[in-house]
């Protein structure tokens, strides 16, 4: 069961112990985590490699008829196993355990639901939606290599192995994708234009151009040098016989089997599930009971809000056009250009100098985990910058990956808060702040909701503000557009799956009101589409994270300490925004002790 990546729905709060000795910590729901845990890498070993865990560099998934049955009919286990657990009996942090672990297990089980005896399930790698612009074999394959260990030969050995397995891998995803098909569980034609040319560099002839083959480029020193030669050699040998012809039939695959019968329909609500499928994945994405026309509401909202921020910020610069005018100058005029890929990446390095300068004053705990910033694979285009977290033990730095391609093409006026969301204070800081809590269990400092993380990575964006960035208008303005992109998802992601919104009616809304370049514009459009829901979370979380900083501010008065409130935020590792509110409130009661006790 995937512990360490479940999203929760609301759950039954039961408040912290007041004025007595809490329960001890319980042995054998501690030894249920820790069991599932390692069952979970067991059973998907590329997550091993991504925790930095040893033993299972060498491994892939097993995607079979009959794996992906046995994973589907163990979360029901689980769920019996956990639900012997009385959480009156339990303290604090089993009890928020014990309530992430179920209301998890209880999702998949609920997605499980919707694919019946079909090929399919809720676990990594296990869906229907397996090859888009977001997801794929081929970004596993580059995730997987920058999260690899190549120290030694054994590990080289390890990977070797690994990229023998890789035509298995690829064929039981063909299958995957074939009952895809049959059933209907499949993504929108429109939305798959891009997907092609991203094998590109996995199945042509030259394997030396394709990003599985540059570990054999650089080895430690340390290897004989006849070893690295013949390593090469198996690795060029294991690449070009096996890997990129296996990767060469899976794009002929794609493009002349499976995108031709992709859908006509955007909307997730025509897919097998129906409309119920789309609320699911609202509830799951959102950690929060909410309709997806509330949401559409808030988010017309917030664009009408910070639309009239961005004109205000405009009328400062002195210019005189419209706001598509002004959009179009600051993509167009050299001023605002990226110069060469190496600039742009100079430049975010710079920034983030500056910003961790900063995080002293707004945390009371840093991490210790320290961070990098490297650029994109060329094949992954106009996607999204990302965030690479680090090793669970600490071995394995994050980095901050940021896309530096076709920079001639980009300005650099979102950049610090793009800075600022990817790295720190955002997704670094959660993320490793998160590896380093003592006393939780494994799933727990590894976990991910998208409302809590992508909703804190947005937040951290606004504290661009208190951490003296944005000075610059042009900048300012960036992360007004930056901010703008969120609350558009609201809009523009209910308007596809639940309101017939069609993409050229989206591209249309998100490049009128941002001032993101075409590409962009259109590839987070396919983004939207091609995953249903995910869109919601960054805005929902955001704007959950800062009304209960407003709460907080509003009960403490004077004893309200920022750095404090931010660890309270952080300190519980990520949690469905419901437990997350409950342990705010938590946190506000004891700072009102502590202003008592302290006078």
């Amino acid at each position: 069961m995937k512990l360490f990546a479940t999203v929760a729905m609301a759950v039954a709060w039961i408040p912290a112990y007041a004025g007595m000795t809490e329960p001890a910590p319980n042995k054998d729901l501690a030894a249920l985590f820790d069991r599932e845990f390692k069952l979970s890498i067991e059973e998907h070993p590329e997550l091993g490699t991504i925790l930095g865990v040893p033993g299972f560099d060498d491994r892939l998934t097993d995607h079979s008829p009959g794996a992906i049955a046995r994973r589907k009919a163990h979360v029901k286990t689980v769920i019996a196993e956990l639900e012997r657990f009385d959480p009156a009996t339990l303290n604090t942090q089993d009890r928020i355990s014990r309530d992430i672990a179920l209301d998890g297990a209880g999702l998949q089980a609920r997605e499980d639901a919707f694919y019946g005896d079909l090929p399919f399930g809720s676990e990594f790698g296990d869906g229907w939606n397996l090859v888009t612009t977001q997801r794929g074999p081929e970004l596993v394959a580059g995730y997987l290599i920058n999260a690899t260990r190549f120290a030694t030969e054994a590990d080289y050995r390890n990977y070797l192995s690994r990229l023998a397995k890789v035509p298995r891998w690829l064929d039981q995803e063909m299958a995957q994708l074939r009952a895809g098909m049959k059933s209907g569980w499949m993504p929108p034609k429109e939305a798959m234009g891009p997907v092609p040319g991203m094998f590109d560099a996995f199945a042509n002839a030259d394997v030396t151009a394709s990003p599985m083959w540059q570990p054999f480029t650089k080895f430690p020193k340390d290897i004989p040098v006849a070893t690295q030669e013949a390593l090469a050699s198996e690795g060029r040998r294991v690449l070009s016989e096996a890997v990129h012809p296996a990767f060469a039939k899976y794009r002929d695959f794609v493009v002349k089997e499976y995108i031709p019968a992709c859908r006509k329909e955007l909307a997730s609500s025509a897919l097998p599930g129906g409309p119920a499928y789309y609320a699911f994945r609202v509830r799951e994405m959102t950690t929060l009971p909410l309709d997806p026309a509330e949401i559409h509401k808030t988010g017309l909202a917030e664009v009408a809000r910070i639309r009239g921020e961005m004109d205000k910020v405009i009328a400062s610069t002195g210019f005189k056009g419209t706001f598509d005018e002004f959009i179009k100058y600051t993509q167009t005029d050299p001023r605002f250009l990226s110069k060469s890929s190496a600039e742009r990446l100079t430049m975010y390095r710079d920034i983030a100098k500056r910003a961790d300068a900063e995080l002293p004053k707004l945390f009371a705990t840093l991490p210790r985990l320290p961070y990098g910033v490297r650029p994109m694979e060329a094949y992954e285009g106009d996607n999204a910058d990302h965030y690479s977290p680090g090793a669970l033990d600490g071995s394995r730095a994050g980095f901050f990956e940021a896309n530096v391609n076709n920079a001639e093409k980009k300005n650099w006026l979102d950049m610090e808060s793009t800075l600022l969301h990817e790295a720190v204070p955002g997704h670094h800081l959660q993320n490793s702040r998160a590896l380093e809590i003592e006393g939780l269990p494994d799933f727990r400092r590894t976990g991910w909701y998208v409302a809590y993380g992508e909703g804190w990575a947005l937040y951290a964006e606004s504290l661009g503000y208190e951490m003296g960035f944005y000075k610059d208008p042009y900048s300012h303005f960036g992360a007004l557009s930056n901010e703008m992109l969120r609350a558009c998802r609201l809009v523009i992601d209910t308007g596809i799956h639940s309101m017939g919104w069609t993409r050229e009616q989206s591209i249309r809304y998100l490049a009128g009101n941002t001032g993101f370049s075409a590409g962009v514009v259109a590839a987070e459009i396919d983004r939207y589409i091609v995953d249903p829901g995910q869109a919601l979370g960054y805005k929902v979380g955001e704007l959950k994270i800062k009304a209960l900083r407003a709460k907080a501010k509003a009960e403490l008065g004077d004893a309200f300490d920022i750095r404090r409130f931010h660890n309270a935020l952080l300190d519980d590792g990520a949690l469905p925004l419901t437990i997350l509110e409950a342990r705010v409130d938590e946190w506000i009661a004891r700072e009102k002790e502590r202003k008592e006790k302290n006078g």
